[in-house]
């Protein structure tokens, strides 16, 4: 049986973790490098650490990312530039330094993790919205220029989740709110969006490629 090695940004917790964890338990061989190992906010970092790889990524799952929040007008040059880099520059890079060999073998699955913000937003949400929007963006753009390759590429957008940056961003009468405006009535596990990216990252998915699925519970729905 054929061991595929999958590369996952962010994995040291939340819903990276619980992606790491269900690629683990059906046996592939998981890569989720420290930020000492893969620095997303400097390039050079990022092109160091794809030299450094002894084998092929037949899965790429980026779900790293940050959310500065700051309204329009006040903004500053540095919230853009981070919540840039990481969230939409560093996929780019990392897709770029992958994509050759998941070529040469025909086969690969990339899964970015974009957000609910990328179709609804808030105020604050500035640049945050606009990298996963920008993220949805390519997304589709290689879903089209690599389907040939046999190469899937999707996004999965989950909503309200229960890990802990949740936790420390809301009160619990804030998160009471939340659950009232979610047509199930509650957040997302961890575990519930990584079988959605597993899915989308396994040799079962066959046909599903450029697509944003949202996975939030009916929020953007209303």
């Amino acid at each position: 049986m054929k061991i595929y090695n999958a590369l996952i940004t962010g994995a040291s917790r939340g819903i990276g973790a619980a992606i790491a964890g269900k690629m683990r338990q059906a046996g592939i061989n998981v890569l989720a490098p420290t930020r000492e190992q893969l620095d997303l906010s400097s390039n050079a970092s990022i092109d160091a650490f794809l030299k450094t790889l002894a084998e092929p990524i037949d899965i790429l799952v980026n779900n790293a990312g940050i959310n500065l929040v700051a309204r329009g007008a006040e903004v500053g040059d540095q919230n853009i530039e981070e919540t840039i880099q990481v969230n939409l520059v560093a996929p780019i890079l990392l897709i770029r330094g992958i994509i050759p060999s998941m070529v040469q073998k025909g086969y690969g699955r990339i899964v970015n993790i974009s957000s609910i913000w990328s179709l609804v937003s808030k105020p604050g949400r500035l640049t945050y919205s606009a990298s996963k929007t920008g993220l949805n963006g390519i997304t589709r753009t290689l879903a089209v220029e690599l389907a040939a390759s046999n190469i899937l590429v999707n996004a999965v957008a989950p909503g309200f989740t229960n890990t802990e940056l949740t936790m420390i961003n809301n009160s619990q009468a804030q998160l009471e709110e939340i659950k009232k405006q979610i047509p199930l009535g509650r957040l997302a596990e961890p575990e519930e969006i990584a079988e959605v990216v597993y899915f989308l990252c396994s040799a079962a998915n066959t046909y599903i490629t450029g697509q944003i699925i949202f996975a939030d519970g009916g929020f953007t729905c209303q």
